[in-house]
């Protein structure tokens, strides 16, 4: 099996140990079609659709000039029928291939929940392991060009209550290749969720290919006052939060789970032993949510260790606006983080 040559990197260097010098870097677009290019070099049962990837620029630039490389029949476009693609990248998963379904946004996934709930999600469990489900879902969220109520949902909060799917959020370049990666060798439905405001952030990223495992958070800053807990962009808003207090001499140590099913919940509670103080920094609305979820499970088996009431910061539960003005005042940012850990101190 090609999958099992790749190694684990369990880090993420900012420098070249060997030689001290920067190392290579790239967007984290441009990490994500690496890894997508290198997926389908490697395994011929890998393939890839979605709406408008062959466009200039498809998927944001992460797919672009893949057919030409590929040929149509392992690159394609497809039609606007989310349920019938999704139900035959099932069925084609459970013959032996290696799909991924790329979706720009996830508001339409709604129209696909059928086959991924009922179906991608359950057939290894009802046919005891016997039928693998090695699906990539990959889709989009993040404020854009105030596209509104019906295109800018970040749903990923749905598809973690539904046992049977993973759900990946990565914030930086590294982690979207290495967990990337991860997904297309997984041999279970994976929800790859990314965020539009990310594209264009620059990391390190090896040119080899290499696994992030999943269910291992990554403590992004180390500090001793709060903790924050924050996924997908709002990891970047988390530590310019951090860099803001550091000012005034408050340490916050922030954790990316990288991962948000499976959680990686020995590192959020090893951090909240330490510091006392938890904030959850969610990219969704706040009513059950993934900010309530961590904080459950602090409160069920960490409790003793906190000084004060955690505090999420999320969406607002209405839904989302179009327009500058009212975007701006729906999206929680640094300021909105400042005064969640100035609530917790």
């Amino acid at each position: 099996m090609p999958w099992t040559k790749l190694h684990i990197e369990r880090e993420e260097p900012s420098y070249d140990e060997h030689s001290g010098q920067n190392v290579r870097k790239l967007s984290y677009g441009d990490a994500l079609k690496e890894a997508l290019d290198q997926a389908l070099a490697l395994d011929p049962r890998v393939y890839v659709m979605g709406q408008g990837i062959n466009d200039p620029g498809g998927m944001f630039g992460t797919t672009d000039g893949l057919y030409k490389k590929y040929g149509l029949e392992r690159v394609f476009d497809v039609p606007l029928a989310e349920e019938a693609t999704v139900g035959m990248a099932i069925g084609s998963a459970m013959a032996g291939l290696r799909p991924i379904s790329i979706h720009n946004r996830p508001d339409f996934l709604l129209m696909a929940m059928d086959q991924i709930v009922n179906h991608a999600a359950k057939w290894s469990y009802m046919f005891d392991g016997q039928v693998p489900i090695p699906l990539v879902i990959r889709t989009c969220i993040g404020r854009g060009w105030g596209s509104a109520a019906q295109h800018s949902q970040a749903l990923q909060n749905l598809f973690i209550h539904t046992p049977g799917l993973k759900v990946v959020m990565p914030s930086t370049a590294y982690d979207a290749k290495g967990l990337f990666l991860s997904s297309v060798a997984e041999n279970n439905p994976v929800i790859f969720v990314e965020h539009r405001w990310s594209y264009k952030h620059q990391g390190h990223v090896p040119e080899k290919m290499y696994y992030v495992p999943f269910g291992e958070a990554v403590v992004r800053r180390e500090g001793k006052d709060v903790t924050i807990v924050a996924v997908s962009h709002m990891v970047i808003e988390s530590l310019r939060a951090a860099d803001e207090l550091a000012k005034e001499g408050i340490s916050v140590e922030v954790i990316d789970p990288r991962t948000i099913n499976p959680l990686d919940e020995e590192t959020i509670l090893k951090s909240v032993a330490k510091t006392g103080r938890l904030v959850v920094v969610d990219m969704a609305w706040k009513n059950c949510g993934f900010a309530a979820e961590v904080i459950a499970r602090v409160a069920e088996k960490g409790l003793n260790k906190l000084k004060s009431p955690p505090v999420r910061v999320a969406w607002p539960d209405v839904p989302v606006p179009a327009g500058y003005t009212l975007e701006e005042a729906f999206y929680p940012g640094v300021k909105d983080i400042l005064m969640a850990i100035k609530e917790v101190m």
